[in-house]
């Protein structure tokens, strides 16, 4: 038998080194570079999250205004997404990220100094969450268009499942480190406090604020240095210059195509019923009675079943039908929603987040891959913003929305409440997104 008869064709050979490991693509320099950047970078939010919730919570011991947390977030995204999409197509997108992670490093750098000097008011924190926010809607669309140069484009679901891996090792990571940052220390800390003003100032919130501006720096390295050039690529047709026609090409083009409509107005609906993350610390505090730690495991909980469900896709390589999977996974969303909102169960609860967590990232990283697959490189930071308003408008509006249900009726019926949304949106999907529903790509 021939050496030609015993070797398997090309394509089988690296569709089984794909599989053989989920890491494959850290193997380009500067997508590595920026992949461990964001595991830093996105511990430190995570944990700034948490903080801020708990913090605003301690304050006001009000759901409203615990909803309103999630109102700052967006609002600045709605306003500003836009703008950064169109930037992200004409400048270099290295350097806007930049700018952007230098602003969010200042913004929570006055937020652990005002924290930690005692001025520290709700209007204050809601404004430097604003702040941030504005700098995440330019530098979201300035990322995602940057990471398709990153790696060869067969590569691409792969680099978008470790991408989430890294998101969600950060939310089980930051959550976890901020319930124990944010719990009282012990009696041995607290006496060795006493002799230290600066330890004595710098610890619950403030300290988390403070390490969260450090962690910035972790991308802004890699940034320097990676050799990626961060150039748009423009034809001579194609807009080089921030307009209001470059706006309106990016617009027409997401409109004009049916499968990005689709995925993200689905996105959009699902995730504004089906809220409870902001509604995290009212079940730690009168529902389940676990305290700050506690909030730090439900709040990491979710990311379990990503990273988890995120490491495993990346082994798979390319799933089929990707369409209907993405309906499958969100209706499985909504269903995992409820189940935590009747829990009064906290390791049942801690279950039901995780199912959550690896429900969504099935659908996140088919739906992102499927948006950039589609997306010509001069439109991907257009697309990439308008997208924004929608996968961070749903659950930031959500969160509004759960704080003022919570408000009328309780936590637990609000939770359950979005999670049946979430289940009728997917059954409209079903008989009405048909070309989501049949669509499916192989390479």
């Amino acid at each position: 038998m021939s050496a030609t008869e015993i070797s398997p064709p090309p394509t089988e050979t690296v569709k089984e080194e794909r599989r053989r490991s989920a890491f494959l693509v850290l193997r380009h320099r500067d997508f590595r570079l920026l992949w461990l950047g964001q595991l830093i970078s996105v511990t430190g939010s995570q944990m700034q999250l948490v903080a801020i919730n708990w913090h605003v919570w301690i304050l006001t011991k009000s759901p409203l205004a615990l909803g309103l947390v999630g109102l700052v977030r967006i609002l600045p995204i709605i306003f500003c997404s836009l703008a950064g999409g169109v930037t992200a197509d004409v400048f270099n997108r290295k350097k806007s990220m930049l700018v952007t992670q230098s602003t969010m490093l200042i913004s929570a750098g006055i937020l652990a100094w005002i924290t930690a000097s005692g001025h520290v008011a709700v209007w204050s924190i809601y404004l430097l969450t604003a702040i941030a926010s504005a700098a995440v809607a330019f530098d979201n669309p300035a990322r995602q268009a940057l990471l398709p140069a990153l790696v060869p484009k067969e590569e691409f679901p792969n680099a978008v499942s470790l991408g989430l891996v890294v998101f969600n090792l950060a939310m089980i990571i930051g959550p976890a480190l901020g319930g124990l940052l944010l719990a009282p220390p012990g009696p041995r800390l607290a006496s060795l406090m006493k002799h230290s003003p600066l330890l004595t100032s710098m610890q619950g919130p403030a300290l988390v604020y403070a390490l969260n501006a450090a962690s910035f720096l972790a991308v802004i390295l890699a940034l320097l240095m990676m050799r990626t050039a961060g150039r748009p690529i423009h034809e001579e047709s194609q807009a080089s210059k921030v307009s209001l026609s470059a706006l309106r090409d990016g617009l027409r083009f997401v409109w004009r195509t049916p499968i990005i409509v689709q995925t993200m107005t689905l996105d959009f609906v699902a995730t504004f019923f089906a809220s409870a993350t902001a509604l995290l610390p009212i079940f730690a505090d009168e529902i389940l009675h676990v305290g700050a730690r506690g909030l730090g495991m439900l709040a990491s909980a979710p990311a379990v079943g990503s990273v988890i469900t995120g490491l495993v896709m990346a082994r798979m390589g390319t799933i089929r039908k990707q369409g209907l999977v993405v309906i499958n996974s969100i209706a499985v969303y909504g269903a995992t929603t409820i189940a935590f909102g009747l829990s009064r169960y906290f390791y049942f609860s801690l279950a039901m987040l995780a199912l959550m967590g690896a429900a969504d990232t099935v659908s996140t990283v088919l739906r992102q891959t499927i948006r950039q697959l589609v997306t010509p490189d001069y439109l991907r930071g257009r697309m990439t913003s308008i997208n924004m308003v929608f996968f961070m408008g749903g659950p930031q509006l959500g969160e509004m929305e759960a704080g003022t249900v919570a408000a009328l009726i309780g936590a637990p019926l609000s939770v359950i409440t979005g999670g049946i949304g979430c289940i009728l949106a997917v059954i409209i999907a079903y008989a009405m997104a048909g070309t989501l529903k049949h669509y499916e790509w192989r390479h």
